[in-house]
């Protein structure tokens, strides 16, 4: 019986037209490949002990020596460590160190002397290390401004560099932001006997900063001319390219204790040496509760002391070691037949061949 008048078509009364819906969810369908459907064929080997413990016992082999070596490598570094931060501090000044560190009338000259430990051999690295300082904080890592570092036409461009952008009259700050500001100023000399020992500053830096991030062109202007200092000076004689302690000190360090590079001496110390060092304690790190030190280290193949990454291979080859004579003992005690290795083995194959 035809459908009356009003009532709704039936799906033989459609339109003949497609519904956008089925189209738009056919047109996305990908292609039936063995690619798009996750059918290509893989290669599941089975973990079988006479597979796995061959594997661990040649992880152990490898890593453990390895693990000997780096730490080897770190123990024949010589390295020096000294904190002077509270040291340095009159005694009278011990009670209020910030006020001691602000007032430029109070000679901050302080005077140690090393005796070497063992003989080091040349160069010799100097390091200044500061413990909770906090250089990755997104306020002071962001507090600078690339374009004006690298390019002498950007001198006025001081964004992202507040609150040190410009001085006096709004005159621009050239390098600004409180990285920069905050330059390590405190400084070192050193003495053997009466021979001064000269410290080298030519290339502390990464060549890569000094040819890319640095400009050969761009001179400091206006630096540390406000009324609260943050750190150290610049030379405004010389370019930003030149200027090695603020290119390694605007190097981000990624933790909270770290160590920066601020020279090298080119002199062989033998054991037992006394070493007389002229400090000048100048920068604040009592304002935030930090400590400063001063390392001195030979280097080796791997680099300074550290023997995190030689203990790091160590246990992970005495791990697969142990465990391999783990399952080894396991697989005596309780024995795979050969038929169950068989039937292991023709199951994954079976089933490699079904999805081919």
């Amino acid at each position: 019986m035809p459908p009356a008048n009003g009532d709704r078509a039936g799906p033989s009364s459609s339109s003949g037209q497609d519904d956008p819906v089925a189209t738009v969810k056919k047109r996305n369908k990908p292609q039936h490949t063995s690619f798009t459907q996750q059918e290509l064929p893989a290669c599941k080997p089975l973990l079988t002990p006479q597979i796995v413990i061959p594997v661990l016992v040649l992880v152990g082999l490898i890593f453990i020596p390895i693990g000997l070596a780096c730490i080897a490598a770190s123990n024949k570094v010589v390295e020096l460590v000294y904190r002077y931060d509270t040291k340095c501090v009159p005694r009278n000044m011990l009670h209020n160190k910030v006020a001691y560190v602000q007032n430029p009338s109070i000679d901050k000259t302080c005077t140690r002397i090393f005796k070497v430990p063992k003989d080091m051999q040349k160069p010799i690295y100097i390091y200044y290390q500061l413990d909770k300082f906090y250089q990755n904080h997104r306020r002071f890592v962001r507090s600078r401004n690339d374009l004006q570092l690298r390019n002498p036409k950007k001198a006025k461009d001081t964004q992202y560099c507040s609150p040190e952008a410009a001085a006096y009259g709004g005159r621009p700050i050239v390098p600004c932001g409180l990285r920069a500001w905050s330059l390590f100023n405190d400084t070192y000399s050193f003495t053997r006997g009466n021979q001064t020992l000269r410290v080298r500053k030519h290339g502390i830096s990464w060549r890569s900063e000094r040819e890319h991030r640095f400009g050969r062109h761009v001179y400091p202007m206006n630096f540390q001319n406000g009324t609260l200092i943050g750190g150290g000076q610049l030379d405004p004689s010389k370019p930003l390219s030149e200027q090695g302690d603020l290119i390694v000190w605007m190097r981000t360090a990624a933790l909270p204790t770290f160590r920066k590079l601020y020279g090298k001496i080119d002199v062989d110390l033998r054991d037992g040496e006394l070493v007389a060092v002229t400090m000048q304690n100048n920068y604040n790190s009592y304002s935030f509760d930090g400590k400063k030190s001063l390392v001195l280290s030979t280097a080796g193949w791997l680099g300074g002391k550290n023997a995190f990454l030689g203990r790091a291979y160590l246990v992970v080859g005495m791990a697969c070691s142990l465990l391999a004579l783990l399952l080894t003992l396991l697989c005596v005690i309780f024995p795979l037949s050969a038929t169950e290795t068989a039937r292991f083995f023709f199951v994954d194959m079976m089933r490699l061949h079904a999805k081919q």
